[in-house]
């Protein structure tokens, strides 16, 4: 009996250690569906917003340049609100269906939770800047990443800056 007991034991230990290796394992991955080699990390990300990939081939990522924030800030600088002119020019002149998505990223640093909330408030300020500027609201859709997109998978100021980010979407 004692050897039953013992085996038990070290299998449900075995057991316990394999799962939370598996785990471990799927933490952190480069997800291969753009050019520039954008990281995942963590849990499946929302990368739909109402039917639309922002990472899919139907969305062009890399017509309009990034606005970046300051640390633990989604107030959108005078520097950065002179990108938007373009965007504006785009959304009221361009024809048929096309949409902006407005995607907000933060650094690794802070919770889950907190950057989610930190991403979409960045991208609800950049919104909000676009519609004071004229554009149409009914063409500029959401939505928050977080951390979970660097822009550069860096630990330090340099990366976290190019982090801490909106991007713009547009459906072709």
């Amino acid at each position: 009996m004692p050897n039953l007991l013992y085996f038990t034991r070290y299998a449900l230990v075995g057991a316990l250690a394999l799962s939370l290796g598996a785990c471990a394992t799927t933490k952190k991955k480069q997800y291969a569906g753009t050019d520039d080699g954008d990281y995942i990390t963590g849990s499946p990300l929302p990368d739909r917003v109402d039917g639309v990939s922002f990472l899919g081939e139907n969305v062009d990522r890399h017509r309009f340049e990034p606005v970046y924030f300051a640390f633990d800030s989604y107030d959108v600088s005078g520097s950065e609100a002179a990108k938007l002119g373009p965007i504006v020019q785009f959304l009221n002149s361009a024809r048929g269906s096309s949409q902006l998505i407005i995607a907000g990223f933060t650094d690794e640093r802070g919770t889950e939770e907190y950057n989610r909330g930190l991403g979409e408030r960045r991208a609800q300020s950049v919104r909000a800047a676009l519609l004071e500027q004229g554009a149409d609201a009914s063409r500029i859709q959401t939505t928050s990443f977080g951390k979970e997109m660097p822009a550069d998978p860096g630990s330090n100021e340099a990366a976290w800056a190019r982090n801490r980010r909106a991007e713009f979407g547009v459906t072709r």
